[in-house]
């Protein structure tokens, strides 16, 4: 079976080219972003286009190229330009931090990682502190968004991650094929919208890894809205913000939601759930979850 994902075939079984995919994947990149830009937001003219955004020529100007030099990126043509162009190329798209970021590892400027392992057990001082945040909901998230350890407060709040299979236990995952999770998030648009953002930043970082594959294609197929928002390529890191959850005993509760690294593992990531106001407070309180040890 084949499964149309931004631009590239997902084959069962077979992956491309390294070399092929990078410079697709940064060719993608570029044209999504060059449709976004309007000419008045780098004080050209606008008037009638056939497509959105600047043309080719434009976005070559205002970086300093050629136009068949930036073209030939586009199409996928060339290998990813020095750091340099780079810089320029996120200056004439307008790029934020994050899709600044984002191009300089799709250029894989940083030396070749090695494959990841499969394995990715939650450091022992993070378990413990898990059952410690009793009045707070946390959980950790791994590679791709996969969640590796809960206390119980984030199952009572979310889902039961203990019912869910280890092999399923993905955030984006959970976010867009299982119901029980959507019920919960009644801004869910902006949620998992983010979301997907965040697995393409995490997605840069191993772009080969099979089962980042595996994931992109059973996401596609079984939702129009991921396989939408994945095409759009836009990036962010995770960070903190806001998000509502409604429970159904307990209401709607508003949280703030933040980030904050692990240190022993730079591909896992404790995300904490505190109350954004008092309300928010008191009704977190009312629930009483059970007392299950965080799994891995």
């Amino acid at each position: 079976m084949t499964t149309q994902v931004t631009g590239t075939v997902w084959h069962s079984g077979l992956v491309n080219s390294a070399t092929k995919d990078a410079r697709q994947r940064l060719a993608a990149f570029l044209r999504a972003r060059r449709s976004e830009v309007s000419p008045s937001q780098v004080g050209l003219p606008g008037g009638a286009r056939r497509v959105p955004g600047l043309r080719r020529e434009e976005v070559a100007h205002r970086a300093g190229i050629s136009v068949d030099y930036y073209t030939r990126l586009e199409q996928g043509r060339l290998p990813a330009p020095s750091g340099g162009v780079l810089d320029s190329l996120a200056h004439a798209l307008l790029l934020d931090p994050d899709e600044r970021d984002y191009l300089r590892k799709l250029a894989d400027l940083a030396p070749a990682r090695r494959r990841p392992s499969r394995s990715q057990p939650v450091p022992e001082a993070v378990q413990a502190l898990l059952p410690d945040l009793g009045s707070t909901p946390a959980f950790v998230l791994g590679r791709f968004m996969n969640v590796l350890a809960w206390n119980p407060l984030a199952a009572e709040l979310l889902i039961d991650f203990a019912q869910v299979a280890e092999a399923r236990r993905n955030y984006l995952r959970l976010i867009f094929l299982d119901p029980r999770v959507r019920e919960r998030l009644p801004d869910w648009d902006q949620a998992a919208g983010e979301c997907v953002a965040y697995l393409r930043m995490d997605a840069a970082r191993y772009p080969n890894d099979s089962r980042l594959e595996a994931l992109l294609a059973e996401l596609s197929d079984g939702s129009q809205e991921f396989h939408h928002w994945w095409t759009t390529h836009r990036v962010a890191s995770k960070a903190f913000g806001i998000k509502r959850v409604r429970h159904p005993e307990a209401g709607d509760i508003r949280l703030h939601w933040q980030v904050l690294n692990i240190a022993q593992d730079p591909d896992q990531c404790l995300v904490v759930l505190a109350p954004a106001d008092q309300e928010s407070r008191s009704r977190l309180a009312t629930l009483h979850p059970t007392r299950d040890r965080p799994a891995t």
